[in-house]
Parts: C-alpha cells; structure tokens; sequence
C-alpha cells in the first residue's frame, strides 16, 4: 500500500534507519525525527548488510515474526533473541524454531509481569 505511513503518525518513535523486508519494492520513506523506511526485496542477508552499513559500527535490532527470525536463526545471523511472550491462547500460528534445526539458546534475563514475560537469550554457536 503505498499511501501506507505506519500506524504512529509523522515521527515514528524508531529515530534511526529502518530495513522492511518485503517482496514488494517502494521508495524509501522518510519521516520526521531522522526514521526512513528502506523496502528491502532481495533478501534478509541484503537487508542486515544495510542496516549494519547505515548502524556505523553500532547494534543492529532485527524486528519480526517466525518467518524473519528463522531466517537470521538458521543463516546464523542472531546473536541474541529477545521473546516477549503474553498469555493468550491462540488457535493456530507459525511454530517460531521449526525447520531451523536445534538451535541452543542461552537464558540471559526473564522479566515477568502478569500481562507479558520478556526474555532475553544469547544464541550459542
């Protein structure tokens, strides 16, 4: 959808450039507060190589679902992989680690609360 502006209005709160993996090229979009949005089509590997060039020797965070966390999980491109887990029951999704081997993931840190559990893993390679 080009006419699409995110769901925050004219600034996002990201304040930094931001790689959308998609299979449905744009121009890139940029918004007040220093965020542009770069439509990535040619793969999660092209994608992390950008933003790391764009981070300048800082972290880069990857944002997805199963579909993008397999990918940097099985290519071997996760250091950490944070969790946020909220209990609800659904009837049906995407198994997040299947089709990826067995990773082995290292607990960091576990903040719970009653309506989310955030966790923090180190992928061990």
């Amino acid at each position: 959808n080009k006419a699409w502006r995110g769901w925050w209005g004219e600034e996002p709160p990201y304040h930094v450039p931001v790689f959308v993996l998609t299979h449905h090229a744009r121009e890139p979009l940029s918004m007040r507060g220093g965020t542009t949005f770069t439509f990535v089509t040619d793969g999660h590997a092209s994608a992390l190589e950008q933003a790391r060039s764009a981070a300048g020797g800082k972290d880069v965070s990857i944002a997805g679902g199963a579909q993008t966390v397999q990918q940097y999980l099985a290519a071997g491109m996760l250091d950490e992989l944070y969790l946020h887990i909220v209990p609800v029951i659904l009837g049906a999704g995407e198994r997040l680690l299947q089709n990826i081997g067995d990773p082995t993931l290292e607990p960091v840190q576990v903040i719970a609360s009653p309506a989310v559990t955030h966790v923090k893993y180190r992928v061990v390679r």
